[in-house]
């Protein structure tokens, strides 16, 4: 993984911690949640407050997301927003924990100048130990405070303001009022200056997990299923009535027509479809090489598209697939016919503009997983996990291209592949022309681009 972590690919954007103020108020919160401290001079942590190098001094690395569930975090500042979270188990858990951060900004600010925050991510489930339980996580709630009970303690000196405000005899309580000098004296002038967390809840119907190999579990849907990265039969009876695994492909097709979660590339407003396809087959081409034994060290696109050329007998059908779609993108040659079981078929996918693209785009991405640039973008774990299995070669021309072509604008990057306009009105299309799936334009309307499905 050195090409990776040498080029901030990998373990980038975390947040280091050498300062000694830093590192204590980081072991009074490590101590508080899991009873452990860290000896280390320094270190670097994610969104979460989980730090690897800890993770190694403990031997390990789910000490602060014990059994994988109900992750608990550390805050030492608000830049933490902008970290990763590593060893994610679910994919909703970063987004939780980065919009609890934006909508307490000020709040954890002012409580992070003098000590850590410490909190957790609650659902009703404690372990997940068959798959029926993740169906059990329906919402998730934060809850957080600093070590020393700032904001519990501020709460309680608020509660007793408003009862001293409010009884007649409070001026003669001198219990009362010592307590809350007391407390005033940890917590600072609450009614000028209130200490409170906006500790939010966030609905968990739709989300990827780690947990049983990788599942996607898609509840909020006109209609649900589970698809599995493993065999589905080893999942046994679930609570819904569809379970697909990823070998599925026509179901799947079936799944994303269905709810409408899905859309051709080369339908999609606002990007350039036909960039996307010819560098989507540029990694089959290299894909195929590495199998084939050729070196790809300092390898060009023009040295990639020349290879193409020389072993174009020797590659996937996912690459004629889409070369055939790029034909007509660019040529205006004839339409293909890439069905669900055609193996380009995903890759001409993308996610369309709604509330779980993202979760879409991940399991778009694990479809057609030649494609590292999207399989690095959006399933990150998976990414890691085939990488190292390439050649050095490989491994070597994807870290340069993702370095060069996606490190230095990911913003860019993610709104040229993935980015949405807004609809404008379309003319009337020829009754004669034929779409990409060798269908009429007016069918597309009527079944969809997918074509016609049987339903039972």
């Amino acid at each position: 993984m050195i090409h990776l972590i040498q080029r901030g690919l990998m373990f980038g954007n975390l947040f280091h911690i050498a300062s000694p103020a830093l590192i204590e108020r980081y072991n009074r919160a490590l101590k508080h949640l899991t009873n452990h401290e860290t000896k280390l001079s320094e270190f670097h942590i994610d969104v979460s407050g989980y730090s690897p190098e800890i993770g190694d001094e403990l031997d390990d690395h789910l000490y602060l997301n014990h059994a994988g569930v109900n992750r608990q975090f550390i805050l030492l500042t608000t830049d933490q927003k902008s970290a990763p979270l590593l060893n994610a188990k679910f994919s909703t858990s970063r987004e939780i924990l980065k919009n609890f951060i934006i909508k307490n900004e000020s709040q954890l600010f002012a409580l992070t100048a003098r000590d850590a925050v410490a909190g957790e991510l609650v659902n009703s489930v404690y372990r997940v130990d068959s798959p029926v339980k993740l169906f059990d996580i329906r919402r998730v709630k934060i809850e957080a405070d600093t070590t020393s009970g700032t904001v519990a303690e501020a709460q309680a000196l608020a509660n007793d303001v408003d009862r001293f405000m409010r009884e007649e005899d409070a001026w003669f309580d001198d219990v009362l009022i010592a307590d809350m000098i007391s407390k005033a004296k940890r917590t600072g002038d609450v009614t000028r200056n209130p200490v409170r967390l906006d500790l939010m809840e966030f609905e968990q119907r739709n989300f990827w997990t780690a947990h049983f190999g990788g599942l996607y579990v898609f509840q909020g849907m006109d209609h649900p299923a589970v698809i599995s990265s493993g065999s589905k039969a080893a999942l046994g009876a679930l609570p819904i009535k569809y379970v697909f695994d990823t070998k599925d492909r026509n179901q799947i097709a079936q799944f994303l027509e269905y709810n409408d979660l899905a859309e051709p590339i080369v339908k999609a407003r606002g990007i350039d479809a036909a960039a996307i396809i010819r560098q989507k087959m540029d990694f089959i081409v290299i894909d195929t090489a590495q199998e084939s034994g050729i070196d790809l060290t300092g390898a060009t696109r023009r040295d990639i598209r020349a290879l193409a050329r020389r072993h174009a007998q020797d590659l996937p059908e996912e690459f004629h697939g889409l070369a055939s779609l790029l034909r007509w993108a660019e040529e205006g040659g004839k339409w293909p016919c890439i069905t669900s079981d055609h193996p380009a078929y995903f890759y001409s996918l993308r996610s369309a503009d709604h509330a779980d693209r993202d979760l879409v785009n991940m399991l778009l991405s694990q479809l057609s997983p030649k494609d590292v640039r999207q399989l690095f973008i959006c399933h990150k774990e998976l990414f890691y996990q085939l990488y190292a299995t390439w050649d050095e070669s490989k491994k070597s021309y994807v870290a340069d291209f993702l370095e060069r072509e996606y490190q230095v604008d990911k913003a860019g990057a993610r709104k040229a592949l993935f980015g949405h306009e807004a609809e404008m009105e379309q003319p009337t299309p020829a009754p004669k022309q034929s779409g990409p799936w060798g269908v009429s334009e007016k069918k597309i309307a009527a079944v969809g681009p997918w074509g016609a499905v049987r339903r039972k």
